[in-house]
């Protein structure tokens, strides 16, 4: 194949992929598929971070699914005394009253309540739990 031949090939594959994926965010945006997100931080007690973190990885996350929250990702910082007792992470919900509803049938969850008495066992795995509602940029590659 010529080197012409190759550029144009490449030229219009990245032309209909380039008009697919705009296509495809505009069909999201009119048909409101903008997700709302919300993100959220934990500040474990005094050494319970990583049963902290063993609960959401053996668990929570299975149960947030189930109640129809999306998983986006998780983190912990990685310098200073945040480093030893904080978890952050982002969920997305279709619309702010999805998110109640999860919310309420997550709390409500019989399975959420045994992990939760089972886990807590010798006290407390968090301490302060803060959350941020966002909503995306129309820049956001994450919509």
């Amino acid at each position: 194949m010529s080197r012409i031949t190759l550029f144009f090939s490449a030229a219009l594959i990245l032309g209909f992929s380039v008009c697919a994926v705009l296509k495809v965010r505009a069909d999201d945006k009119a048909s409101g598929k903008e997700r709302y997100f919300e993100m959220r931080t934990y500040i474990a007690a005094p050494g319970k971070l990583d049963g902290l973190n063993a609960r959401f990885r053996n668990h929570t996350n299975k149960l947030f699914v189930k109640h129809g929250m999306e998983l986006i990702g998780y983190w912990t910082p990685t310098e200073g005394a945040a480093a030893q007792n904080t978890l952050v992470y982002i969920l997305a919900y279709p619309n702010k009253e999805s998110r109640e509803k999860s919310w309420k049938a997550f709390r409500d969850d019989p399975e959420w309540k045994k992990v939760v008495a089972e886990t807590e066992a010798n006290g407390k795995l968090v301490e302060k739990v803060e959350s941020l509602f966002l909503k995306p940029t129309d820049y956001s590659p994450i919509k």
